[in-house]
């Protein structure tokens, strides 16, 4: 099934590992916003993927502490979860 873990570890300095799942091959993207909705990173950009389990680890140490957001998408699937980043 199309699913997004929570990042592990969380909460975390200076990195996380992000944990997707997807059930049909597509386009994903995988990005972090701030709190405001301001995006910030791409950690996966529009990569064709096959049906598996996928690993992403996130480095943010030139980032602020604070709570962000990582959005899966592919197609019109979209998944949100919370992280925080402690300093």
């Amino acid at each position: 099934k199309f699913s997004l873990s929570q990042a592990y570890p969380n909460p975390f300095n200076p990195g996380t590992n992000i944990e997707y799942t997807l059930n049909h091959a597509g386009i994903v993207s995988l990005k972090v916003y701030n709190i405001l909705g301001q995006l910030v990173m791409t950690a996966v950009d529009n990569v064709n993927q096959a049906p598996s389990t996928y690993k992403v680890n996130v480095d943010m140490s030139g980032f602020n502490s604070g709570v962000y957001f990582y959005v899966l998408q592919q197609g019109n699937n979209r998944l949100t979860q919370k992280m925080i980043l402690l300093k």
